[in-house]
Parts: C-alpha cells; structure tokens; sequence
C-alpha cells in the first residue's frame, strides 16, 4: 500500500480513474540548465579526526604487553590484558549519567564495622571516577565522624544549612558549608552536640536532600546505628539504594542480616532486593576472596547469605591506611582495597534509572 504522503497516493486520491504511472522519477532539467548539486548532509566528516589521522592505537596500559609494544618499536600489539578490560569496564559503568540525583544509603546497627569509612571511600570513588559533584551527608546522631575524612575546610554543619536554606541559589551558596577532600568528595558534617542532633528529624533531613539533590549528582548518606532514629524514615523514603554494611565477624554478619530482617517488617522488602551488602574487612588479615577469616569464620558462606537476599554483595579488604580512622586519600590504598571500592561503585551504578543490568565482571 503506497504511504499516504506519496506522489501515488496522491494521484489517487485527487483522481480514483487516473492510472497510476508504474513510478515517479525527477523531471529531466532543460538543456544547457547547470547540473542540480545536492547538498552533502554531513560536509564535515571527511575532516574528522577518525578520517585524517585514523583509530591511533596507544597500545596496553600496562604489564608485559606494554613493554613489548615499546620495545618492538610499536609493531607488536597483543591488546590490554583481561584485567584491564575488566577495569575499563567497571570504570565505563560508574560513570553511566544521570539526569537526576541519586540517593545512596548507608546501614548498620552495629557500630565498628567501618560504615563510616565504606561511605567516605565509596563517595571518593564516585567523585574521582565520574565528573560531576559528589557530597556525603553526615547523619549520625551519635556525633558522626564522616567529617574527619576529608580536610575540615568549614565548621559549619546540616543545622547551618538548613538554617540558611532559602537563601541558597547557586552551587557557591552551597560549598560554603562542605568540606572537600582531594578526591573532589564534599562532606557536609553533623553536629557534634548529641543533644541538639537528637531533634534531626526525618523532616529536617528530606529538606537538606532537597537542597543538595540540585547541585549534586550522587548523594550518600551515613546512618546512624538505630534503625528506628527520627531521621532513619526520612533517609529510608529518600533513598534510591541500600548499602548494608557488615564486618567478617559473627556478630557483625548477624546485626546486617537483622537490618534487612527490620527493613521486611517494615514495607521495605522491595529496597531490601535492590539493596547491596558489602563485608568489610575491618580486621587485619581479613582478605577479599579468602575462604576464612582470622576468626574462623566462612566468609563464603557470608557472602552466599547475603547473595540470596540482596541485588549484589561486594567484599572490601582490610588496608592498613583505612585503620587509622583519619582522613582518607584513594592514592595510599592497597590496589585490590581500589579494585573492591571500584566493584562496589559499580554495582551502585548497575541500579542508576536506565542503566541496562549486566555483570561488569564478564
């Protein structure tokens, strides 16, 4: 059937009877006429990079393939090792855009197992690997410390925040009451008055997120350790993911397995789903992938624990640099602590609104 926008349709539209010629070609311009030029619709790709210079291989990053492209004078191209594909890939996946702000979660109830430090490190992952803002919000009851990893750079805290929030237009306005760390994270600190970070309430906290969710792309926020704080409905509400912070431990293992149990008696087990959990290891000796740890505990079966109530489970080494509890830079850790935090940030990203789910790990 012709379209209806076609010369034939037309013809028989104005004239059922007339016959319809067998097809439609230009008419013939008259003799001594110039020649009809048809505009190209891209004049400019013969003068791209790709066309003048071509695809310029810089050969492997790294290992021996890189020292043998050099040393045989550039002939001899084996490509990037498995691993750096692999690397490649799971940076490609963090920095998956975002149109709007999303809201990341950090949960435990019990304290010591580094939920602190996870936000800090997995924050700085984002800001380092992705180009666009990244901030942490302290929002911990109990004086949270999420401040004192990065350079303090502003006494001001969420209370000054919101006290000024009308008056807050530009991304200027906002950095006055953030820290930031060499990795470009911002941190907006909590008060360090238990009593007056009591009143916080959800209402208080959905505020601040309204204001930092229009200048920032990631927001991570640290909970305290009570699941039932006045704050936690409101971060519970505004949050895109959870991220269950367990230790290697028995105990530890057993106070995130009762957060996700809390969050299903409570209309969250959607969330709980889409959550991730992340065995950190805040003990030395505690390696990423060994079967056990210092304490004789089976971190495999940890992990297949988690792995069976949650969207996906990463596991953080111990790194020294991580137990001085002081400010945290991403060049003084241990590559595989690197590696882990990348993985984590990519399974973060893996749930970003119309990200395509796949395994980065091939």
């Amino acid at each position: 059937m012709d379209a209806p926008g076609s010369f034939r349709a037309q013809q028989r539209f104005s004239d059922p009877m007339a016959p319809v010629p067998a097809e439609w070609t230009a008419p013939t311009p008259p003799e001594g006429a110039p020649p009809v030029v048809t505009a190209d619709p891209a004049p400019y790709l013969d003068l791209s990079t790709v066309a003048l210079l071509g695809n310029a291989s810089r050969g492997p990053s790294a290992g021996w393939r890189k020292w043998l492209y050099w040393g045989s004078g550039r002939l001899i191209d084996v490509g990037e090792s498995p691993k750096v594909i692999r690397r490649n890939a799971l940076v490609a996946q963090v920095q998956r855009p975002l149109r709007d702000c999303y809201r990341i979660a950090m949960l435990s109830q019990k304290g010591g197992v580094g939920k602190t430090t996870i936000t800090a490190t997995l924050g700085a992952t984002f800001a380092t690997t992705r180009g666009d803002r990244v901030i942490a919000v302290d929002a911990n009851p109990d004086r949270g410390t999420l401040s004192q990893k990065v350079p303090l750079e502003t006494p001001a805290t969420v209370r000054h925040l919101l006290r000024d929030a009308e008056g807050i237009a530009a991304y200027s306005d906002v950095r006055q009451y953030t820290s930031q760390g060499p990795s470009r994270l911002e941190v907006l600190a909590s008060e360090s008055d238990p009593a007056v970070s009591e009143a916080f309430s959800a209402a208080d906290y959905c505020r601040a997120v309204d204001v930092l969710e229009r200048f920032y792309s990631v927001v991570l926020t640290d909970c305290g350790t009570g699941m039932l704080h006045s704050a936690m409905s409101g971060v519970i509400d505004k949050a895109d993911v959870l991220v269950v912070i367990s230790s290697g431990s028995v105990d530890g293992a057993r106070s995130a397995s009762a957060t996700l149990d809390w969050l299903d008696a409570h209309g969250h087990g959607d969330m709980v789903g889409n959550s991730i959990a992340v065995i950190n290891g805040v003990r030395r000796g505690a390696r990423k992938g060994a079967g056990k740890g210092t304490a004789k505990v089976d971190l495999n079966k940890v992990v297949d624990h988690f792995a069976r109530r949650c969207r996906a489970v990463c596991q953080v080494p111990f790194d020294p640099h991580l137990e001085e509890g002081a400010e945290i830079s991403l060049d003084r850790l241990r590559a595989d602590t690197r590696e882990s935090l990348l993985e984590l940030a990519a399974a973060v990203a893996d749930g970003f609104p119309g990200a395509r789910r796949t395994d980065p790990v091939g």
